[in-house]
């Protein structure tokens, strides 16, 4: 594969969008090099990146040389071509497209066919968007690792021993192996952000409602669909494009097609900086990396202060389970009803922990306990702007781990596979938007991620603050390979000190 092949993978969509307009470039072009490098690269369901669970390229190829014709139309009548024209979107298999497959990685699904396409995806074709694969996910999106016995394993192109996170674990990988620009995600306890910060990717949890979904599942306040990108600018502009009311999704809210702005920087603003949330155990790479991003705002411009949360992993996993025991797991228990044999064993394991928390806490209490972390969390951000923590507490997971038994990590064990991962918070308070951005890298070879945090609904200073951390991290991804082919053997569960690098600008 050549270097204009590669360069052409990973051209981000705001430089692809200008070069469409100018007829510099055709969208058959950039989908090519993307589908030449998911053929070299992908691999199989067994020891590849793995990362799809259908593509979709022959029609694909049509929508793109339908986009060239449209950009021919309106380079010569001077009209404004659409959203996302001519961008190739790797759309998780959980975003149903009409007629084509809708089983959420659960065997006992397979043939079950979408009637209808999903919001999400509805509005992501009228822009003008190429859904060209779907990617992969844990059985029901109920996991932070991404494997299944129908789609196998998914690896982290960073390193092919890693999980690259759940569930939008497909996602992730597609976007750091350059096989897409954009990506479809959910998030209903980090689902969007994990991926992102183990694939040095951004994603994007929006407030609740913000991004329309598909009922009745789109009522769990916990939950939401979102974009993926392999910027803060590409993942704004999905969000906009995906955003506002829908007629399917009476949570839904706000204007549709709304760009949002990323400048401003951080000079003369209070970002809150919390590298625990409370206790979480995190990994001494990854405290290094936050660290670092924390001192790039401070000579950015930014007053940079510590703020504290009485949060602990025991009243977080708590309060989680027992609310997914309320919705979540009786979902799927009605889904699964008689095929409970096919299930994985994380699947059953998630059904028995939220049945359990539900056992112990009624919905009253449940919404009780809700309410205390989302006060708490007020209370601690009410004199910043943002707030700045971690993504996930470990550096990695090993690719095929069901991690039933908690986490192994070379400063202890973690009890509970969710003392790994400091997102659900942002969930359980999920008005707040949260964006996980790239902090460095691991000597192991995988990413680490920050996550900016907003106020309720205040998208605009959370992508602000976003796009300063981005500029600031010095962080880019090997493009002439797939970064995970030359890295050890097996360094899964190592933990090492130093990590990411960043810039002196704003000093």
């Amino acid at each position: 594969m050549d270097s204009t092949s590669t360069e052409l993978a990973f051209v981000g969509t705001s430089d692809m969008l200008a070069a469409f307009r100018r007829l510099e470039l055709s969208p058959l072009e950039v989908l090519d090099a993307q589908i030449a490098r998911i053929e070299a690269h992908n691999g199989d369901t067994a020891t590849g990146i793995n990362a799809f669970a259908e593509t979709l390229f022959e029609d694909a190829r049509h929508a793109a040389r339908h986009a060239a014709d449209v950009y021919a139309r309106c380079a010569a009548d001077g009209e404004q071509p659409p959203a996302l024209l001519g961008v190739p979107v790797a759309a998780k298999e959980k975003h149903g497209i009409a007629g084509l497959s809708l089983t959420q990685g659960l065997t006992a699904k397979r043939g079950q066919v979408a009637d209808r396409d999903h919001p999400v995806i509805e509005r992501i074709r009228a822009a003008g968007g190429i859904i060209h694969a779907r990617t992969t996910s844990p059985e029901f999106s109920c996991a932070t690792v991404t494997h299944s016995p129908m789609w196998g394993i998914t690896r982290n192109p960073w390193n092919l021993q890693t999980s690259p996170g759940g569930s939008s674990g497909g996602a992730g990988a597609a976007l750091a192996a350059g096989f897409t620009t954009l990506a479809t995600a959910s998030d209903i306890a980090g689902s969007t952000r994990i991926p992102a910060g183990f694939t040095g990717t951004v994603g994007y949890k929006a407030p609740f409602g913000r991004i329309p979904g598909e009922p009745p599942l789109s009522a769990d306040w916990y939950r939401g669909d979102g974009p993926m990108g392999r910027s803060v600018a590409d993942a704004a502009l999905l969000s906009s494009v995906m955003s506002g009311r829908h007629p399917v999704d009476h949570n839904s809210w706000g204007g549709n097609g709304q760009p949002i702005p990323l400048d401003g920087g951080v000079d003369g603003l209070r970002i809150g900086l919390s590298l625990r949330l409370g206790d979480f155990p995190v990994a001494p790479e990854v405290l290094e990396n936050t660290r670092a991003v924390a001192d790039a705002l401070s000579r950015a411009g930014a007053e940079v202060v510590e703020v504290d949360l009485p949060w602990t992993t025991e009243l977080i996993r708590e309060t989680i389970f027992a609310h997914f025991g309320q919705i979540l797991a009786p979902a799927v228990i009605r889904e699964t009803a008689g095929t409970e044999d096919q299930l994985s064993a994380y699947m059953r394991r998630f059904i028995a922990d939220s049945t359990a928390a539900a056992q112990r806490r009624s919905l009253v209490e449940s919404l009780a306990m809700d309410a205390r972390m989302q006060a708490d969390l007020a209370a601690a951000m009410s004199g910043v702007d943002v707030l700045l923590c971690p993504t996930s507490a470990v550096t990695s997971l090993r690719a095929d781990g069901d991690y039933l038994d908690g986490i192994d990590t070379p400063s202890g064990h973690l009890e509970h596979y969710w003392e790994g991962h400091m997102t659900s918070p942002f969930n359980v308070a999920n008005h707040h938007p949260a964006l996980s951005v790239p902090s460095g890298l691991s000597l192991e070879g995988v990413p680490t991620g920050v996550q900016v945090v907003g106020h309720p609904r205040d998208e605009v200073m959370t992508f602000r603050v976003a796009q300063a951390v981005e500029t600031l991290v010095d962080f880019a991804a090997p493009r002439n390979s797939i970064p995970g082919r030359d890295r050890p053997a097996d360094r899964s569960q190592e933990c090492y000190s130093a990590g990411g690098r960043v810039t002196s600008a704003g000093q």
